[in-house]
């Protein structure tokens, strides 16, 4: 199986990039980002973050595809779920679990659950991405282990891996491993090697442009006539795609 690239972040920016919100990040990347911002880098369907109270999960994609419905791959494999744990234990952390579930949309069994949280928590990941589904919920959370996932179910199935360390697709997004993964309620970013440095500065910009620009016009509204503040909103507005334009040398979201 092939092995991710080095991660290309320091593990001090991935701290800064998890203090923001998914679509913070996002404000960041379009604006570095030469793919097609519309589109591309995060889930297409709707996923749902079972532990939201857990905050942003950021970390590198270790991949692994499953078939819960299918006794035959135990069968195949014998060792399969030993050599996958060999795998993950072999690449460094922070990492997130990036799981493609064959059986969708008929889910009828989850890999996760309290002992492979566990397992996996002691192996260096911090959370998952599954288009199956996750149990053993509060136990899961109890070993601080975030979950996105398609829904809950009762059982387990066969959920021995059938492959690992390959190029996934979950909720309509392709994942390769060593992708750096931004995780929270809204949903994720999956960013390759060449769109990972210089995220943080852009995120942080972003974030410093809006706080400087139009947030203090619209929350600084009470009492004021509309019409005098929809001048002074379209005056930020142009101050914050003007900033935009001399830092990124691009049109900003307005």
């Amino acid at each position: 199986m092939p092995t991710p690239s080095s991660p290309q972040l320091p593990y001090s920016e991935l701290l800064q990039l998890k203090r923001w919100n998914t679509p913070t990040i996002y404000n960041g990347w379009e604006q570095i980002t030469k793919r097609n911002p519309a589109a591309d880098a995060f889930n297409i369907e709707e996923t749902r973050d079972f532990m939201p109270q857990m905050g942003p999960m950021v970390g590198y994609a270790v991949t692994v595809v499953i078939e819960p419905s299918n006794p035959n791959h135990r069968k195949a494999n014998p060792n399969a779920g030993a050599e996958y744990r060999r795998y993950i234990a072999s690449i460094p952390g922070p990492k997130i679990v990036i799981i493609q579930d064959l059986d969708k949309p008929r889910v009828i069994g989850s890999f996760w659950g309290e002992v492979n949280a566990n397992a996996h928590r002691a192996l260096g990941c911090i959370g998952t991405i599954t288009d199956g589904a996750i149990r053993d919920l509060d136990e899961m959370t109890n070993a601080g282990f975030k979950a996105l996932a398609r829904r809950l179910c009762v059982g387990h199935a066969f959920p021995t891996p059938v492959r690992w360390g390959c190029e996934v697709e979950v909720f309509g997004t392709k994942v390769n491993p060593g992708d750096l993964i931004h995780a929270d309620k809204h949903g994720f970013m999956v960013l390759p090697p060449e769109e990972q440095v210089g995220l943080l500065e852009a995120a942080r910009f972003m974030d410093a442009n809006e706080c400087n620009t139009v947030i203090p016009v619209v929350r600084n509204s009470t009492g004021r006539p509309t019409l005098e503040i929809a001048e002074e909103l379209e005056k930020s507005i142009a101050t914050f795609s003007q900033n935009v334009r001399e830092k990124f040398k691009r049109e900003g979201e307005w």
